[in-house]
């Protein structure tokens, strides 16, 4: 079974029972210890999985820290729980004093559903004050799921982990503190970008509209990105779908071309409606294909765009249509061709639905 399987197994499990959890020993015996488990480390055996380790500070003797786990005979990891209900903070923890007499490099504060994850980048041996990684049993998210994987007793790698923490502490501070920009621009961003293009000296009356200026600026950036993404997206999405429409028209075509014969009633019919659209729309988005069954009007060359059909190949002519934004049409009867120009309401309304 899979890492993230497992995780998803355990947040069911958080999630049913943690109101029953009245104790921080029981949120070590319900949460902790199956996270430990998951992590592939025997929490059976003593020598791996140390709950209640001594650790001795100074000159206070008997200090204990939750969990040291080991690999190798050498601690890798040590834990410290809290009640889950409490906040997985390491301010004023117990977790900072056991990381300085500890030969490990990574320590953990945990609630059984927020977990920290700390090292030493500030100084050499003093755990730093904010986590490089925090993983959420409540909120698993794949990046994070993919970080994990480094602590497992199988793909266990010392330096690989502390050049990711590096990393991942200062992309989170880097990002963190991009946000509070955008939220509130301090005066040394306003300054920094102002000053490129206005020539005049920022003074305090100058800077109070400019701060309003700059955090307008900033968030009609990021939206008009996330919204160009967005549409390129949908762009790619139509044309992966109109390539496959013209693959399925094209093994249509192969194997019935012989059979399919457009009639000038089609092409005068076709005619018609195209009259019709280019009330609303260039000519260009106009596009039609005869099949054996139907000659078939579609907007932009999409088989998931149709705008109408012609059902000409029997006795009485019949016009389809799909205003009612059903994918099966409404076919009417048709006495003659001019009765076409009666339903140009409908055609435009097929239109506005797409």
């Amino acid at each position: 079974m899979d890492l993230k399987l497992k995780l998803e197994q355990l947040q069911q499990k958080v999630v049913g029972l943690k109101e029953q959890i009245n104790t921080e020993e029981a949120t070590k015996n319900a949460f902790v210890m199956p996270f430990i488990q998951i992590l592939g480390y025997d929490i059976f055996n003593p020598t791996e999985v140390i709950p209640e380790h001594i650790c001795d500070i100074g000159t206070k003797k008997g200090e204990k820290v939750d969990y040291v786990i080991k690999k190798n005979d050498e601690p890798i990891l040590i834990i410290e729980c809290k009640h889950w209900k409490e906040s997985a903070d390491a301010h004023n923890s117990q977790l900072h004093r056991y990381y300085h007499v500890s030969k490990s490099r990574f320590g953990v504060l945990t609630n059984g559903i927020i977990y920290n994850f700390y090292t030493d980048l500030e100084k050499p041996n003093i755990m730093d004050e904010k986590p490089f990684f925090t993983l959420n049993i409540e909120d698993l998210k794949d990046n994070s799921i993919k970080i994990l994987e480094s602590f497992t007793k199988n793909d266990y790698n010392l330096e690989s982990i502390l050049d990711s923490a590096e990393a991942l502490k200062y992309i989170k501070a880097i990002r963190k503190e991009f946000e509070k920009e955008i939220e509130n621009p301090s005066d040394e961003l306003v300054k920094l970008l102002v000053n490129r293009f206005f020539e005049k000296s920022l003074t305090a009356n100058r800077m109070v509209p400019f701060k309003e200026y700059t955090k307008k600026a900033l968030a009609t950036s990021i939206n008009e990105s996330i919204s160009h993404r967005l549409k390129s997206a949908l762009n790619i999405n139509e044309q992966i779908e109109k390539q496959e429409d013209i693959i399925k028209a094209a093994h249509i075509d192969e194997n019935n071309d012989s059979k399919i014969i457009t009639t000038e009633e089609e092409i005068e019919a076709f005619q018609i409606v195209k009259a019709i659209l280019r009330e609303k729309i260039p000519s260009v988005r106009i596009a039609h294909r005869d099949t054996l069954s139907y000659f078939g009007v579609l907007l932009d060359d999409n088989n998931r765009k149709p705008i109408c059909r012609f059902h000409f190949n029997t006795v009485n002519k019949y016009l389809e249509t799909f205003h009612n934004g059903k994918d099966a049409g409404e076919k009417i009867l048709l006495n003659s061709l001019d009765e076409i120009y009666n339903f140009r309401e409908e055609l435009h309304k097929t239109l506005e639905n797409y």
